[in-house]
C-alpha cells in the first residue's frame, strides 16, 4: 500500500533543532523510563525461593507473578499507546507512573500469591506507559537519523538494566527480603513519577493532535499507515530481532551452566560481557547513523545476527566446543546494538500521526513473539544449543526478510 503521500510534520525539519530538542537531560529521563520494565522483570528473580516459602507456593506459581507481568506489558502498550495519541503524551505518562505506585505498594504488602500476581499485572500494564511513550515522544521531537541515534541511547540504559537489575536483587534478597527488593520498584515508580512531572513536557499538544486528526480524516483511516509495507516490515524486523535476544537471554542458564560448566559468578561474568557488547555497539551507532544512516546500520546488525546464528546452527549439529557457541552468542548479541535503535525508529517513522499506536504494537508483537519462541529453546534438553541455533536463525531469516520487505518503501 502506497505511503507516497505528505505526512504532516509533528516535529522540526531542521536535525540540528531535533537534536536540541532531544537534549541529554530528557533522552536520560525517557532512558529510566524504558528501564522500569527490564527492572521489574529481572530485579526479583534472585527471590524466587523466598517468595515461594514465604507465600506457601511452588515455582510454578512463583512464575506465574513473572508471567503476568510480562502479559501486563503487552496489554499496557495496547491501552497506553492509543490513549497518548488522543489525550497526548505526558498524562497518560502521569496516569501511568500513579498507577506503578499503587501496583506497587499492593506488592509489596501482598498476603497471598492471588494478591501479588494482580498487583504484578497491574506493574505491568501501568509500567508499560514509560515503554511505549518513550519511544512516541523521540517520534514526535524528531525523525530519520536522529530519531534513530535517539533510539540507540535509550537502548543503551536498557542494555544495562536487565545487567544490574538482577545483581541488585541478588544483593538486597537477604538483608531486605523479598519484600523488601520489591519495595526497590516502588522507589523506581516514585521517581519514574518524578522524572515525568520535572522533566518530560507535552511533545502532542492539543492543537497538533487536532492537525493529525483533520489530515487523517483527509487523507484515510489510520490503519492505512499501520498496514504499510514500510511500517509492518520494519516492526516484523524490530519482533524478530528482539526474539533473538530473549531466546539468548532464556537459554543463557543452560547455555553457559550446563555445557560451558560456568558456575555462577563466570555465568553472571559472561552474561554481562554480552551486555556491555550490546551497550557498546548501540553507542557506536548512535555516533555513526547520522553519517552513515539509520537503514544501512540495521542491515549490517541484521547480517551480524544471521551469521552469528548461522556459526551456532552449525556448531551445535557438529558438536562443536561450547566456546564456539558462546563466541557465536556473543557476535549476535553485539550486532543487536545495531539494530533495535535503528529499526525502532524506521517503523515509527511510517506512521507519523499515530507514534502512540505505532509503538503500542510494535512494543505487543515484540513481547508477545518473544514469549512463544522463549520456551522452545530447551526443548531439546540442558545439553544441546540445536533448538536455541534453529529459532536464532529463524527469526534472522524472518527479520532480514521483513526489513527487505519494509525498506523498499523507505526513502532517507
Amino acid at each position: 500500500m502506497s505511503s507516497s503521500s505528505p505526512a504532516l510534520p509533528t516535529h522540526s525539519s531542521d536535525p540540528t533543532a531535533q537534536s536540541r530538542a532531544l537534549g541529554p537531560a530528557l533522552l536520560v529521563v525517557l532512558g529510566l523510563l524504558a528501564a522500569v520494565a527490564p527492572f521489574g522483570i529481572d530485579l526479583y528473580l534472585p527471590a524466587f525461593p523466598a517468595i515461594a516459602g514465604d507465600l506457601g507456593t511452588n515455582a510454578t506459581g512463583v512464575q506465574l507473578t513473572l508471567t503476568g507481568f510480562l502479559v501486563g506489558i503487552m496489554v499496557g502498550q495496547l491501552v497506553f499507546g492509543p490513549l497518548s495519541d488522543r489525550y497526548g503524551r505526558r498524562l497518560p505518562l502521569l496516569i501511568g507512573s500513579v498507577v506503578l505506585i499503587i501496583a506497587s505498594i499492593a506488592a509489596v504488602v501482598a498476603p497471598n500469591l492471588g494478591v501479588l500476581v494482580a498487583a504484578r499485572v497491574l506493574q505491568g500494564v501501568s509500567g508499560a506507559a514509560g515503554m511505549v511513550l518513550g519511544r512516541a515522544i523521540i517520534s514526535d521531537l524528531a525523525t530519520g537519523a536522529v530519531a534513530a541515534r535517539a533510539m540507540s541511547l535509550m537502548m543503551i540504559v536498557s542494555g544495562v538494566a536487565p545487567v544490574v537489575a538482577p545483581l541488585i536483587g541478588g544483593v538486597l534478597a537477604e538483608p531486605l527480603g523479598w519484600r523488601g527488593v520489591l519495595a526497590v520498584l516502588l522507589v523506581i515508580a516514585l521517581v519514574m513519577l518524578g522524572a515525568v512531572i520535572w522533566g518530560v513536557r507535552e511533545t502532542l499538544p492539543a492543537e497538533r493532535r487536532a492537525r493529525i486528526a483533520e489530515e487523517r480524516r483527509s487523507r484515510g483511516s489510520l490503519l492505512h499507515q499501520l498496514v504499510s509495507r514500510q511500517y509492518l516490515g520494519h516492526t516484523v524486523a524490530f519482533a524478530a530481532a528482539f526474539t533473538v535476544m530473549m531466546s539468548y537471554i532464556s537459554a543463557s542458564p543452560f547455555l553457559y551452566q550446563s555445557m560451558l560448566g560456568a558456575n555462577e559468578l563466570q555465568y553472571g561474568l559472561l552474561f554481562g560481557l554480552n551486555a556491555l557488547a550490546l551497550v557498546a555497539t548501540s553507542a557506536v551507532s548512535a555516533r555513526l547513523v547520522t553519517r552513515v544512516g539509520p537503514r544501512r546500520l540495521a542491515l549490517i546488525g541484521l547480517c551480524g545476527v544471521a551469521i552469528g546464528s548461522l556459526v551456532m546452527l552449525g556448531a551445535a549439529l557438529l558438536a562443536a566446543s561450547p566456546w564456539v557457541l558462546a563466541a557465536a552468542v556473543f557476535v549476535v548479541v553485539a550486532s543487536l546494538g545495531f539494530v533495535m535503535g535503528n529499526v525502532t525508529a524506521l517503523a515509527l517513522s511510517a506512521v507519523p500521526g499515530a507514534a502512540g499506536t505505532a509503538s503500542a504494537l510494535l512494543g505487543a508483537l515484540q513481547f508477545g513473539l518473544a514469549a512463544a519462541a522463549s520456551p522452545f529453546v530447551s526443548i531439546g534438553g540442558e545439553r544441546t544449543a540445536l533448538p536455541l541455533a534453529i529459532i536464532m536463525v529463524g527469526a534472522a531469516a524472518i527479520a532480514l526478510v521483513a526489513f527487505s520487505a519494509g525498506r523498499a518503501r523507505v526513502r532517507s
